[in-house]
């Protein structure tokens, strides 16, 4: 098997997956997936389509991601994991789908309006 790359996205954060045969290692930017993603919840994020599709123990990943939050950073290493498991077995599919795992989320923050103090929020009034 070759070296399988994918790339996923969240909000603005663009993650580029590498995926290769080994024995489970996670790198994320040159650092391993602990010291990058301090949270477990974060980590349960990204390792939840290798453990879906019983594949944590049998490859190892080395990921780029920049962009965005930690949050969308997470999220969007998930989705080009989830990518790179359904081009290894098609039978992947369809554990991800149901899930939602391969979807890519949409939605972007909206930007600010002129004349307003926020995207939706606007400027106090004040009647004298």
């Amino acid at each position: 098997m070759d070296v399988i790359h994918k790339i996923g996205r969240r909000k603005t954060a663009v993650a580029r997956v590498y995926v290769a045969p080994g024995k489970g290692n996670i790198t994320i930017n040159k650092k391993d997936i602990t010291s990058y993603f301090t949270t477990a919840t974060l980590q349960y994020k990204v390792k939840q389509p290798l453990v879906m599709t019983n594949n944590d123990s049998n490859f190892d990943i080395t990921v780029n991601v920049f962009g965005g939050g930690i949050t969308g950073q997470a999220e969007a290493v998930r989705l080009a994991i989830s990518r790179a498991m359904c081009e290894l077995d098609a039978e992947n599919r369809l554990t991800l789908k149901p899930e939602g795992l391969l979807t890519r989320d949409p939605r972007m923050v909206e930007r600010k309006k002129f004349g307003q103090k926020k995207a939706r929020k606007k400027f106090q009034f004040s009647k004298r």
